[in-house]
């Protein structure tokens, strides 16, 4: 209804229609905000973190990296070459017999590898328990490498093959009632051996000239 002036009266006023125009859009407005801050930070807008710290976005996890392998042939067995990760494995050998006599001492030994590899060459290491005559001469392809101890070279060995013979037939000091050798391996060329029980002896040999075979 009009009244003299042309305004309305009442609830149908144009100006109440204006306020609640307003208002509608304010809620959107607030509505839109809400919705935005949800999608930013993942949680309802004006929520806390227990404690009353802000919601912090979830934490990505990366795969977990596998498990570093081990190189063989570096943990178990006897004379293997630690941490050099060789896996070649060549089984050497070292069979023969000691003879003593009238303050000389001989030692004849065969070399042999069992495989399953081949090695570039072997060193077998002689300790007496005597020290050898100073003039003492040694055969080719063996040194003295103290006063009783002598090393020789096997030279190349295939896989179930052999290698040099060795013969060594020298002077001790003195005349002892017995002599004691001790034969190892010096140097394998790098190979794995998981069996030493077969190149590494101990001989005692009285002074009878009987052969002690190892």
């Amino acid at each position: 209804m009009m009244n003299r002036s042309g305004r309305s009266n009442g609830s149908g006023r144009p100006g109440g229609a204006g306020r609640r125009g307003g208002g509608i859009l304010a809620s959107v407005a607030v509505a839109v905000l809400a919705a935005v801050t949800l999608i930013a930070t993942g949680a309802p807008s004006g929520a806390s973190a227990p404690g009353g710290e802000a919601p912090r976005p979830a934490a990505s996890h990366p795969a977990s990296a596998p498990a570093p392998a081990f190189a063989p042939g570096t943990d178990r067995g006897s004379g293997g070459v630690a941490g050099a990760g060789v896996g070649v494995e060549a089984d050497v050998a070292y069979h023969g017999h000691v003879s003593l006599w009238g303050g000389r001492v001989g030692v004849w030994l065969t070399t042999e590898n069992h495989g399953p590899a081949p090695v570039s060459g072997v060193t077998v290491r002689l300790r007496f328990a005597v020290p050898l005559d100073p003039g003492a001469t040694l055969p080719p392809g063996c040194l003295r490498t103290g006063p009783a101890t002598v090393q020789c070279g096997t030279g190349t060995m295939r896989a179930a093959g052999s290698g040099v013979r060795v013969a060594l037939d020298v002077a001790v000091v003195g005349e002892p009632a017995e002599v004691g050798v001790d034969i190892d391996t010096a140097w394998s060329g790098g190979t794995y051996d998981r069996n030493p029980a077969n190149n590494t002896h101990r001989v005692l040999a009285p002074a009878t000239g009987d052969p002690y075979s190892f």
